[in-house]
């Protein structure tokens, strides 16, 4: 299974589900660490993602042989993360094909509603404990 998570900014939250995959699943998943810029990707590779790439076109590009995208709820709306994700960008990740878990977590003025404000790390545990599991 080929995971590729989307972060921004200083990929603190990509890092937080990346740390989590391989201590659950090890090399049993290839993880993707796919930032809007050079330090997101940096951080997330030290969470020992298998390969990274940076920017808009290296992103689009992976995601398409992607079977999970995991992220923050920004990478599908355009122009945020203080303009990182552009309107392609976002547009590219709503309609790939691989399967989509977005943590409800933005600086954007947006809200979803009906979802529980869990802490960080139980909802990436929820991920990857339960969603991941039941998709291999």
């Amino acid at each position: 299974m080929r995971v590729s998570v989307i972060d921004g900014q200083g990929g603190g939250i990509g890092s937080v589900i990346i740390r989590r995959i391989k201590e659950e699943y090890g090399e049993d998943v290839e993880v993707l660490a796919l930032g809007t810029n050079a330090i997101a990707t940096t951080q997330m590779m030290k969470a020992r993602a298998n390969k990274g790439a940076t920017g808009e076109n290296a992103i689009i590009w992976s995601i398409q042989d992607s079977d999970v995208v995991i992220g923050p709820i920004g990478i599908v709306l355009a122009n945020a993360m203080m303009g990182e994700v552009t309107p392609a960008l976002a547009a590219a990740v709503a309609s790939c094909r691989a399967r989509k878990f977005l943590l409800p977590l933005t600086q954007e003025n947006v809200e979803v509603v009906g979802v529980a404000h869990e802490p960080l790390p139980h909802q990436v545990d929820y991920i990857v404990k339960i969603r991941l599991k039941e998709l291999m």
